[in-house]
């Protein structure tokens, strides 16, 4: 299976570690949670492609994602940033976006950085 040029992650070792995640928050093995986090920001990456969110799950990764005007320097104007459990919660729809950020475990500031309707990214969660 050939890798898309923008993935770094192959897809199918990323579906296996969030499946892994999925089945064991608690006790996944942080190389699984860092490879469903890589996996899963690409996938938002590729599934709402464009420059004007920066989303940022340290230390994991970041991407950029969603229509609209992009950045080229300095602190983008729409940023999202989040913890690696929250992330993963969040795609897979186990968390809702609007109870998360209510929560203040998701940053989110610019007028572009509501993923609430772009997320669970759908399929993701067996």
């Amino acid at each position: 299976m050939t890798v898309p040029p923008r993935r770094r992650t192959d897809p199918d070792a990323g579906r296996a570690a969030l499946a892994r995640w999925l089945a064991d928050p608690d006790g996944a093995a942080r190389a699984d949670v860092r490879t469903a986090v890589r996996f899963t920001l690409e996938e938002l990456a590729a599934r709402v492609p464009g420059s004007s969110v920066e989303v940022r799950v340290p230390p994991d990764g970041a991407v950029q994602a969603v229509p609209g005007p992009g950045h080229t320097r300095g602190t983008p104007p729409n940023v999202v940033e989040t913890d690696p459990r929250t992330w993963l919660e969040l795609v897979t729809g186990r968390t809702p976006w609007a109870d998360a950020l209510a929560a203040g475990r998701v940053s989110a500031s610019g007028v572009r950085a509501d993923l609430g309707p772009v997320l669970p990214l759908e399929g993701l969660a067996h």
